[in-house]
Parts: structure tokens; sequence; C-alpha cells
């Protein structure tokens, strides 16, 4: 460690010094030197380690290490082990010899007083703060990197308030300290050195706007604990009592990473020379701190809560899909939330107005639900109902031209964990839905690109998505967890599939076979009807490169091999120049665990069963899952949903910790 500073030696009165234990201090034997001299000693009290250093080609090594040359090209470093009991109560010692070296020509008495200044984190990321003298103003990345890790104190601890926890400039409960990262000052040594000396905690005004700092004082009312660095406060004496030998404090996080954010922030504490205009800095220390990011589940992990809406409109009542995925929760053992129709305003588009996530730190995590920009009946539900303790909220707002379709979450997903060649992606990859690339077509907002991609944990991939009308990546795909080596598999919806599924059941002499058996108020089409369609064909051939072009994409930024993807029939039919699933669409259903809620496709009737069911059943149960369709076509299908759109799955956080991968 280079030097920080040095003190100077006196011949005609004693010198005096404040060392910070384990800092290196250099003493400058050179300035002050008795004429004839050529030689000097140095020797301290127990408790203080001095080292000459020098370059052994330029200067050689004295016999004994007692009386060193006088030569410009060495350094005397001290430093001191402990901190002082009293003022002034260690000693070094240097003593002047001529070139006879039969006396000491003269002496330099230094007077040193130890103190222990030093301002840790849990910079090895354990959940509990050790001492250490690593470099804690880095932070690295990987199972073998440290640096300190922050929450975004963004759930509601209390009743008392209506907004998130870092709204609140002071403490407004106990409970919000488990929120909080510990730090802690230590700063002993004699009480009198206090006296001239100050301990200041100093942060950056960036980083002011995103973090506080909140000093303990030992009690348990919420007075004992004070605001002391944050938006409005840049720095904070250190108020160090009478034998104090630690202060503690709460570091708070404020912000998510983001596009004018990568994540960091810093404190420092500094030791100052008060006796002095200006006052001089003796030792500084940073903290580094990285926040941490929002980080989606996929459908391969178990689900927590099933979230659905209660609805009441022209359209009818969706009691009985309630019941269904009641049914479904159950068979899951997944607990199922039922949003009212005076919460949601009927609004049943839940996937579409926010997606679950979390949030984590080594010592704390909690689930954190993203709040998309649309404005819809459901506008108000993650703020007014998820929002809570241990439940945190964040969101971007859309401030000049408003939200589209594609800014809605069922335009958001998440692969499972991947390998693409050499690169490891632990927590998956984000999926969204665009336009083809440099059309200029329609894409999600900047501001919710923006922070996804800064949360670096999960790099996304965009998708070409608005080929469809309402444009969500989860019209086309989905994935399921797998009992095999794999884990998991893509499903996409596949016109050609279909479409070879038809022409093998015709050519079995079930042409007449009707698509929409069963369904009221729906006109029947056969099969030979829709295989003679040529516009249905046109249609499909159309979805179908559209999808193929998504497959390669996928294929590539997810390491996928084909044998990692399911094609699942599925029809489209193009209104202008976008696509809607002709019949209920498949792959847009819900997925909890091995249990997954397809929507019904109403397919044509064959030795009694749904062609279509039947085919799905024989891609999907031999991998392990168990198909349960559910009829969604008035309530969700005729409105341009599904059972995905109309769902939501708050799922388990990874085991995976995201400061053990490297972004």
């Amino acid at each position: 460690m280079a030097p920080q500073r040095a003190v100077r030696l006196s011949l005609d009165k004693p010198s005096y010094a404040v060392c910070v234990v384990g800092e290196e201090t250099r003493v400058d034997v050179h300035r002050d030197v008795p004429e004839g001299a050529k030689t000097f000693g140095i020797s301290g009290s127990s408790g203080v380690q001095v080292f000459v250093v020098c370059d052994p080609k330029r200067v050689p090594e004295p016999a004994g290490k007692t009386h060193w040359p006088l030569d410009s090209n060495m350094d005397v470093i001290l430093s001191v082990g402990t901190a002082s009991k009293d003022l002034n109560d260690l000693q070094v010692k240097v003593s002047y010899f001529g070139q006879q070296e039969a006396g000491a020509l003269a002496h330099g008495v230094l007077y040193l007083t130890g103190v222990d200044v030093s301002l840790d984190v849990d910079s090895g990321r354990t959940g509990r703060i050790r001492r250490n003298r690593r470099d804690k103003r880095n932070w690295r990345w990987g199972p073998e990197g440290h640096g300190a890790i922050l929450l975004v104190n963004c759930d509601r601890d209390t009743s008392r308030s209506k907004e998130p926890d870092l709204n609140d400039s002071q403490l407004t409960s106990m409970a919000d300290l488990k929120d909080m990262s510990p730090m802690v000052l230590s700063c002993g040594g004699p009480d009198n050195i206090f006296d001239s000396h100050k301990l200041i905690l100093n942060v950056s005004l960036p980083d002011a706007k995103r973090l506080r700092v909140f000093c303990a004082r030992g009690g348990t009312a919420l007075s004992d604990y004070k605001q002391v660095l944050g938006p409005w406060h840049l720095s904070y004496e250190v108020e160090r009592q009478p034998g104090e030998q630690e202060v503690r404090f709460h570091v708070e996080g404020l912000a998510f990473p983001d596009a004018d954010f990568p994540g960091m922030v810093s404190l420092s504490v500094s030791l100052l020379d008060a006796r002095t205009l200006p006052e001089v800095p003796l030792f500084t220390e940073s903290v580094t701190f990285r926040m941490a990011p929002w980080i989606m589940t996929p459908n391969t992990q178990p689900p927590l809560e099933l979230y659905v809406c209660s609805v009441m409109d022209s359209h009818g009542s969706n009691e009985k899909f309630l019941d269904d995925m009641a049914s479904l929760a159950r068979q899951a053992d997944c607990k199922l939330v039922i949003c009212p129709r005076a919460e949601n305003r009927n609004d049943r588009w839940i996937q579409d107005e926010m997606e679950f996530g979390y949030t984590e730190a080594p010592h704390k995590s909690f689930p954190v639900v993203f709040d998309s920009p649309r404005d819809r009946g459901l506008r108000d539900f993650p703020y007014k109902r998820i929002l809570g303790p241990d439940f945190g909220y964040v969101t971007r707002e859309i401030l000049l031209s408003g939200a589209s379709s594609l800014d809605s979450f069922g335009n958001l997903d998440v692969s499972p964990p991947v390998t693409v060649g050499s690169v490891d992606y632990p927590l998956g990859r984000i999926l969204i839905g665009g336009s083809f690339p440099k059309s200029g077509g329609r894409r999600m907002a900047k501001v919710v690109r923006d922070f996804l991609k800064a949360q670096q944990v999960q790099p996304p991939v965009e998708l070409y998505s608005s080929w469809l009308s309402v444009g969500h990546v989860d019209e086309f795909l989905t994935f399921v967890p797998t009992s095999d080596p794999k884990g998991f598999r893509l499903l996409l919806a596949s016109p050609s599939a279909c479409l070879q599924l038809f022409r093998e059941k015709r050519e079995e002499g079930h042409g007449k076979a009707l698509q929409f058996e069963g369904l009221k108020h729906k006109a029947k089409r056969s099969i030979n009807e829709m295989l003679e369609d040529r516009r249905l064909q046109s249609d499909n051939l159309h979805a179908q490169k559209c999808i193929d072009w998504n497959r390669e994409v996928l294929k590539r930024e997810l390491g996928l091999a084909e044998a990692d993807i399911v094609d699942v029939p599925q029809l489209f039919t193009l209104k202008g120049s976008y696509a809607e699933a002709f019949f209920p669409d498949m792959v847009n259903m819900v997925v909890l665990g091995k249990h997954l809620g397809i929507p019904k496709p109403y397919g044509p009737i064959i030795n009694g069963r749904c062609c279509l069911e039947e085919k799905v059943r024989a891609l999907l149960e031999p991998l392990g899952l168990h198909c349960v369709f559910i009829d969604d076509f008035l309530s969700y299908h005729e409105l341009l949903g599904e059972i995905h759109c109309g769902t939501n799955v708050r799922r388990k956080p990874f085991a995976f910790k995201w400061w053990h991968m490297k972004p």
C-alpha cells in the first residue's frame, strides 16, 4: 500500500503525528539532518512497526540493519497495530551518525497516537460485516468477487404510509431496517484525540440521490435512527461519544439501475485534523455498493401465487373461468388470488398490467412487482394492493407519447437459464417483442427497454412481435419445465404443424370434422374447408415466416437446438396487415409447475376427441407435463387474449445468487 502522507522530523523538538491503524505513514529522515551525518538508525516502541524501503541494487543493506546510509533512494515507513490508550503513547526515535560513527550527532523523536478508523460493509457477501483491509472501493462480479450490495427499499413496511418506504426521508418502521445494508465505522482511540480531529462521512451529489444513510444510536425507538446522508445531505460529522469504539449505520437504496445509473454508489469517511485551516485530511477510506437488480422469474420456477381477475361486462361473467383457475391452482398447490371487479374495473388483462420479479441482497430477498406503463382499469392494483410489507414496487412512466400495446407485459417474458457457446446466463434472458429490425415499426417504449437492460443479469433479446395485432410475445411462445436433463422446452405456435395435422386427418378420412364444434354463435369450418381456403393458407404462410424468423433468433440468442423446441399447432388469420389467432391460441397458456392451463382450441372432433388437444397431449405429456384445457373462448379469446393474458403468476426466486455471475 502506498504511503498516504509524510511526517517531518525535527532535531530541535519532538514531532507529533496521528496514525491510523494499519495505514502506512512515511517519515522524512532527509529534510532536517545534522551536518556531517552519513548514516542513521531508527527504532520504535512496542506497537509500532518500522520499515526501511530501498532498492537493494542502489542502496546496499547494512549488516545487522542498524545504521542505514542517508540516501535519497530510500524511505522510512511506519505503521501502528492497535489504537492508542493515551495521547502520544507511542514513540519512534531516529539517530544520525557521522563517518566514524563514534556517537550520535543528533536525535529526532516522533510521538504517535494510534487511532482505529475503518468503514466496513458486507463486502464478503455473507450477510454480515467482517472487518477487512481489502480494497473496498472496487466491486467485482463472480463467485470469488467482492463488494457490498444495497436493496432498493421499494416495499412499504408500515400501514401509516401509502407510499414505498424509499419515499420517506425518515425511518417509519423498525422492520424497515432489515431492508437496508449495515455499515460500521470503527473509531477507536483516546477520547481527547477527537477533540482536535473530526470524522466526516461523505457522499457525492449523484450518489446522494440514490441512497440514504441512517445513524443508529442503540435504542428501539424510531427517533434513535437519524438520517445523516441522502438527497439533501452530502456530508456528516460523526458524533462520536466518549469511549465509543464503533458507530453503526444503515444504508438504504433508492433507485434501481437504469440508463443513466449503472447501479454503483460509494461512501467515504475521512479523518480530518481540525487544528489547521483548511482542515487537513489525514486518512480517507471509501466503500462501494452495487444496487441489487430487479430479476424476472421464468415458467420453470415453482409457482407461489396465481392472480386472476373477476369481471362482469357485456360478454358476461368469467365465473366458470375462475372456477377452472381455482381447480388448476389446487392441483399445482398454488395460492389463488382473485382481483375483484371493484379493483380491476373490468380490466381482465392482469398479465399486461404487471410482471412479478424479486430483488436480493445477501441478507434479504423480497418480491417486487414491475407495474407496466399501460393505464387501464388495473392501473392502481399493483400499487394499492400488491405493494406492502416485504413486497416491493417499481414502474417506468412514458411521459410524452403514452403507452402502446407493445408496452403491456404480455410482451415481456424471460427464458430459463441457458448457455450460449461459452457464455452462461444462469438467470435466463429477458424476451421482449418489437418490430422487424430497421423497419421503424412498433416497439416497446425505450424507457422500459433501458430499465430491463440496465439490470445486467438477464440481458434482453428483442424479438419480432409487431406482426400480430396485439403484438405480444406470449402469442407465439412460452417455456415449460420438463423432468429431463434439459429442464425445459420452448413452445412455439406453428401454423405448419397445424396444417400438417389437418392434412393427416383428411387423409385418414376425417375431412368433414368441424373446427369450433360445440361453440354456439360461431361458424363451423371443416378440415376440408380450411385446407382449401387460399386466404387462410396465405395468412398462415405469412405467420409461419414471422415465427420462423423468431425461431432462428431464439436458437442463436438462447443457444437452443431443434430438439429444445416443440411446435404447437396453431392457425392465424390476418385482419388488415396484422395477425390474430384463428382459434384459441394454445401457447398462450398459464404454467404452474407441471400443470398447464391451456386454452381449449375447439378443434375438429375425431373419434370423440379434439384432434388439436390430442396432438398437444402427445407432444407434452411424455415430458412429464399435465395438460388441462380450459374454455376461454368468450371471456378472453374473442377479446384478442387468452389464458396467459388473463392470469399472472408470482414464482419462487432463483437459488442462484445474481452476484455470482459475470455479465
